[in-house]
């Protein structure tokens, strides 16, 4: 990469006097534009050396890659004349005279706490379903399979018992959570949520009953009456408490002399915390709780398939908005009360958008001559179809414009016939075409027609128009200018010369490994940089995955870019947004031009303080030469070891397509 000529470029694209202020990370230029509109989107999108663009918190970021995006940053500085700035000076740049969003504040809050809890909630969903195969009759049948096979009943009773236990035990899962993310200690939230589900407690979903029926149980505190009511199924009461909870442990930290602290401040925001529970804050937040329930059950009730429509139309750009994070402590509290909702109307709706969008992605597949569109297209509606939609929209869609808003049309329709069945989900699980798993078997059919109107829907009206817009031979079929859409291009690689050879990649660290897609970062989770893993880390050493050479060691010690001796170029990314920290929480053992052996210790990542400073701690392990293979796989998505298999390389055969699917 000619890195001066990239950065006059990209200067020429948006104007050498219309940036404020730049920075990078380990992966991207960093701007604060002044004029958005004097952009030139189309040269960018246009150009093999920068990968997409994105707009996202006031900042225009430029994606270029590990090893080469300070380079270029460099020779844009001399050019500009600008001041370097650091990340997070970029950031305060960029919200200078803005004042903060609420909503996304709250939103973002949501996310952090119950993203960490959807793999169990999903778990559980999909075990509800099951148990829900297993038990319904009129499936298989006039009698249920355990009425016709008696013997699968315990089978049945297993998997109830599983499903069930991450909604009872929601408390103590949020109560961890929650208090984590507020800072404070979060086995002390964990035992708060025990405590509100203790089974000498009236059972949360009985209270309301035993109370009218005058059985409830009291303690006598200072002469109080207080109700020994439990807290299952409930998710506002265990985030107030949480935030109570981790702030007077903050507090008590400050206040309490060394020597004691350690005793006494676990104590103390204990049973104070406990006693504000079941007296104050517990009691208020149930009754705030219920109207949330009982307001979205009846606003689903009376605006009916008017309603449905209304969300199905608009779910795909609430998605890009990133309120949709928001969405699962909703849907939490419309399940762990399915006797009084009847189940989650969200669920269903999501299944169509996504769906929707996901065919209008395979749509482009057809009518575009564009060998990396057509790559992109094929995977990424795949992908969209099984719920997964970040790829289909930030890559493909939005990038078009045409095929999003037809996907939104079309969901629209389809939530029409959601809202006329009435079809509500019983459990979490993948909102896409095999969503019918988590919905009662008599919601089966009307799922299934409604989700082929709105994947028929959506492929035909995009299918149409851009046939219609574009030509018979689409060879103009190039993304739309639009700044706010990320611009999707694959991480390049030499193609030309082929060099590499088979390979695996270990893990670098241990913990559970993700796929990319679930990452909340959409370079990554888009595979902009590239194909790859992810790790949930649970320790706190980093290792070399590969015998190789260090090409990429930051000062802030948050990455690593390694070339393997057998031509790999692997990224190692630890957290996102942790450039911001500037080092803390991290060291070093290398530096670029080392060598290094698979095994070697290459620093470490303290992630529970990083996790504490409200930072996501995933680990990205990115394949930024994918299109040199022929094919790049995940290998394990359980927990793993440092040092075992992730990522194996398959390399190019001559006759291989030069697209790779993402």
């Amino acid at each position: 990469m000619d890195h001066a000529a990239v950065a006059n470029r990209v200067l020429a694209a948006i104007g050498k006097n219309n940036i404020a202020a730049a920075a990078h990370c380990a992966t991207r230029l960093r701007l604060v534009v002044k004029d958005e509109s004097k952009i030139d989107q189309t040269a960018l999108d246009n150009d093999d050396d920068v990968k997409g663009t994105f707009k996202i918190d006031g900042q225009y970021q430029v994606i270029i890659g590990p090893g080469d995006v300070n380079k270029v940053y460099d020779h844009l500085i001399a050019t500009t004349g600008l001041k370097e700035v650091t990340p997070d000076d970029l950031k305060a740049i960029a919200q200078e005279g803005k004042r903060p969003n609420p909503i996304m504040a709250l939103v973002k809050l949501l996310s952090d706490i119950f993203v960490p809890l959807i793999p169990a909630l999903v778990a559980g969903g999909l075990l509800m379903a099951l148990n829900n195969v297993l038990t319904s009759n009129n499936l298989f049948g006039a009698k249920s399979i355990i009425e016709m096979y008696p013997g699968m009943s315990g089978i049945a009773g297993m998997i109830n018992m599983l499903a069930s236990a991450p909604f009872t035990f929601m408390p103590i899962l949020i109560g961890f959570s929650a208090t984590r993310r507020f800072g404070g200690n979060a086995y002390l939230g964990a035992s708060i949520g025990m405590a509100m589900v203790m089974p000498q407690l009236v059972n949360g979903y009985n209270v309301a009953a035993t109370i009218e029926a005058g059985k409830m149980t009291y303690w006598s505190i200072f002469g109080l009456h207080v109700a020994q009511a439990g807290y299952q199924g409930q998710v506002l009461p265990v985030l107030a408490v949480a935030w109570i909870l981790a702030n007077l442990e903050k507090w008590l930290h400050k206040k309490m002399p060394a020597t004691l602290d350690f005793i006494f401040t676990p104590m103390i925001a204990v049973i104070v915390t406990g006693f504000l529970t079941f007296t104050i804050v517990g009691p208020f937040m149930r009754i705030v709780s219920d109207g949330l329930t009982n307001s979205l059950v009846w606003l689903y009730s009376t605006a009916g398939f008017v309603g449905t429509a209304i969300f199905g139309t608009f779910y795909s750009a609430i998605v890009v908005t990133g309120l949709h994070q928001s969405f699962p402590a909703i849907e939490t509290q419309l399940l762990t009360n399915i006797a009084k909702t009847g189940g989650d109307f969200i669920f269903p709706i999501a299944s169509m958008a996504n769906a929707a969008q996901g065919a209008a992605c395979l749509a482009v597949f057809f009518i575009t001559n564009n060998k990396k569109q057509k790559g992109l297209a094929s995977s990424a509606g795949l992908s969209a179809l099984l719920g997964i939609t970040e790829p289909a929209i930030f890559g493909v869609n939005l990038k078009l414009k045409f095929p999003f808003f037809c996907a939104m049309g079309a969901s629209g329709i389809a939530c029409i016939f959601i809202g006329l069945f009435k079809v509500l989900s019983s459990a979490l699980g993948a909102a896409g075409i095999i969503g019918f798993i988590s919905l009662p078997a008599k919601s089966y059919l009307p799922f299934f027609f409604s989700i082929m109107v709105s994947i028929v829907l959506a492929f035909a009206s995009t299918y149409i128009y851009g046939k219609r817009v574009m030509g018979k031979t689409n060879d103009n079929l190039q993304p739309a200018t639009d700044a706010v859409a990320i611009n999707s291009t694959p991480a390049t690689a030499d193609t030309t010369e082929n060099s590499v050879v088979d390979e695996l990649i270990a893990a670098p660290i241990d913990g559970q490994a993700l796929p990319l897609s679930d990452v909340a970062d959409q370079v990554f989770s888009a595979e902009i940089m590239g194909k790859g893993a992810a790790i949930s880390p649970s320790d706190t050493h980093v290792y070399a995955p590969a015998d190789g050479l260090i090409t990429v060691a930051y000062a802030t010690k948050h990455a690593y870019g390694i070339k393997t001796d057998d031509g790999a170029e692997v990224l190692i990314h630890l957290g996102i947004d942790t450039v911001d920290l500037k080092g803390a929480h991290f060291e070093a053992n290398v530096k670029q031009g080392d060598l290094v052996k698979k095994g070697d210790l290459l620093g470490t990542y303290d992630y529970p303080e990083i996790k504490a400073a409200g930072y996501d701690p995933t680990v990205m392990v990115v394949i930024t030469n994918t299109l040199s293979y022929g094919a790049v796989d995940q290998l394990s998505t359980d927990t793993i070891t440092a040092g075992e298999n992730l990522i194996a390389l398959t390399a190019q055969t001559k006759n291989s397509a030069s697209a790779i699917s993402m």
